[in-house]
């Protein structure tokens, strides 16, 4: 067979999101050689008094740093920095630009700036008076988990709209912890339900109740701060039982991943329950099918929404899809396998490029996407076809208005003519029969975090189902 079209991630399409264990690259945020958590807490409309809350529960010596960013109107001169130190004994400053980001501090946004953090300074840039849309907490919480990964800690408070539920996929996908307001406390609900509606929540407690779990975490033996020194390896033994317990109960070999991407995630698992040690936490999924779930979750993580990574879409758009359909023969199927699809965001976002690529050559092609994942909640999650307004945040107005219908509550659910072009099922790339005579493979960002002898089975069986003159995107 001829070898297919292999079109190499450096070329111009990036890394997508799979349903496999994801770890960023670790950042550390030091201070005199100890590492410490940032703490990124996101607040709108009834933000005040959770702050309040929160910061009368925090201990003034806890060791972390706190950046808040609420939303303020351009005209409100804030007087947060003098209601909150009525709470707290923790020093209180007004972000300026540079400014360095050091332990038992808070940091406040100024109000008509936007906020990230670089080299553990906090960077302000104006915002731009012409978006309609502004996310300050997104922005800010996706480059702290680039910039301290397992120490970047986000909190969602009380607000109206949709604003961190974004940013909290990237914490979560650094490893780092997840907490959010719970909505009987919540004065405005709209922030805490779409950061929960996620799926990548940790803990949802009242702000009061935080303190003392980021404590906990933070202060576990297993904690990368405790000692700075990072955690302990885990023991081989420990890793087998789990590998066997969750082989047993899913029919997923771990084995196959990399020692490092398992581990640390066990290790985070650990320090979420405060299990002292792995025989103890080993004890804890046996008996536990609900923290097993979760474990398995964690490893597999599939956190994706619509068009993620525009410049890959863009590209397949535009490069891979025409010539695909203008080398099908009349009453020819197009082909098309989606490995690891998670809850079911790509293969939507490759069936909307298909179906209006169709509409433009106004010409009829029976189309099949095989959208496949280990992970069978996400394919019940994926095949109802019904996302929140976050998920969707890549997606045009003109194709959102095509394609799907919104319903009460803010969410939103897929067309009838995509939901038909695609088949969901259960299937692990490194075990089972691949599919065959396929014009087009998607698996992105999976490969990268298995071992190499399963990342050889894998490619072996993407070659086997493609078609001579075929694409394989990576």
């Amino acid at each position: 067979m001829s070898q297919g079209n292999c079109q190499n991630p450096q070329d111009g399409i990036p890394a997508e999101r799979a349903p496999t264990a994801a770890i960023a690259e670790e950042g550390v945020a030091s201070e005199g050689g100890r590492n410490f958590q940032i703490v990124g807490i996101g607040a709108s409309a009834g933000g005040l008094e959770a702050l309040e809350a929160f910061f009368h529960h925090m201990p003034s010596e806890c060791g972390m740093a706190f950046v808040v960013i609420q939303h303020l109107s351009p005209d409100f001169k804030s007087l947060m920095d003098e209601l909150l130190s009525r709470h707290t004994q923790l020093a209180i400053h007004r972000v300026e630009d540079g400014m360095v980001v050091e332990p038992n501090a808070i940091y406040l946004i100024p109000p008509k700036k936007e906020m990230i953090i670089s080299g553990r300074r906090l960077l302000l840039t104006d915002k731009d008076p012409t978006k309609s849309l502004s996310l300050p907490i997104d922005t800010f919480f996706r480059s702290l988990a680039q910039e301290v990964g397992e120490l970047s800690v986000a909190v969602v408070l009380s607000g109206t709209g949709s604003d961190g539920s974004r940013g909290i996929r990237a914490i979560h996908e650094a490893g780092g912890l997840v907490i959010v307001q719970n909505e009987e406390t919540a004065k405005f609900d709209g922030m805490p339900r779409s950061a929960v509606d996620t799926g990548v929540a940790d803990f949802v407690v009242p702000p009061r109740e935080m303190p003392q779990l980021l404590m906990r975490y933070a202060q576990h033996p297993l904690s990368t701060r405790a000692d700075g020194m990072g955690a302990a390896p885990v023991s081989e033994d420990g890793m087998n039982a789990i590998f066997r317990i969750l082989r047993d109960e899913y029919g997923i070999d771990f084995s196959h991943y990399k020692p490092n991407t398992v581990s640390r995630r066990v290790e985070r698992r650990l320090q979420l329950n405060q299990s002292l040690d792995l025989d103890d936490y080993v004890d804890r999924i046996r008996n536990d099918p609900s923290e097993l779930n979760s474990l398995y979750r964690d490893l597999l993580i599939g956190v994706t929404k619509f068009f993620r990574d525009q410049e890959a879409f863009e590209r397949i758009e535009k490069d891979v899809i025409p010539p695909l359909l203008r080398k099908l023969q009349p009453q020819e199927e197009l082909r098309v396998w989606v490995a690891g699809c998670a809850t079911g965001e790509e293969a939507y976002s490759l069936a909307i490029l298909i179906h209006e690529q169709l509409a433009l050559m106004d010409r009829p092609v029976n189309v099949k996407i095989f959208a496949t994942d280990v992970h069978r909640a996400s394919l019940e999650f994926a095949s109802a076809g019904v996302y929140s307004e976050g998920s969707l945040s890549e997606v045009a107005p003109a194709r959102l208005g095509r394609y799907f219908t919104r319903h009460n509550g803010g969410f939103f659910q897929v067309s009838q003519d995509l939901r038909k072009m695609i088949v969901f099922a259960p299937h692990n790339v490194i075990k089972d029969a691949p599919f065959t005579k396929l014009d087009l493979i998607s698996c992105r960002n999976l490969l990268i975090y298995l071992q190499p002898a399963a990342q050889r089975k894998a490619i072996s069986l993407f070659h086997f189902g493609l078609k001579a003159g075929s694409v394989l995107v990576l």
